[in-house]
């Protein structure tokens, strides 16, 4: 899907994937007592600084902190936009 979306610098945005709502022995997680996802999949990505050029790409995904980025909805879809320093790893 092509986004109308480019972050600038360094920036990154990621759709979160969202939380199991079962553990793995079957058992139901409430929704008020399910996570925040801390993982998703990068969907745009800014050219980076001189400094520090990118190193995640679309469609990678990604680890990050649990309260990381800034929520933003874009045409009736949830997304984050984040610094790529927000980052934890390429999974």
């Amino acid at each position: 899907m092509k986004l109308n979306i480019k972050p600038l610098a360094d920036r990154v945005l990621v759709e979160p994937i969202e939380a199991e709502t079962k553990t793995a022995s079957g058992i139901i997680i409430p929704d008020n007592a399910k996570e925040k996802p801390q993982k998703g999949k990068v969907m745009a990505v800014g050219k980076g600084t001189k400094e520090n050029p990118t190193t995640v790409k679309v469609g990678d995904t990604v680890l990050y902190g649990k309260y990381s980025g800034t929520e933003l909805k874009f045409e009736g879809k949830d997304y984050l936009i984040m610094s790529e320093k927000d980052i934890l790893a390429i999974v």
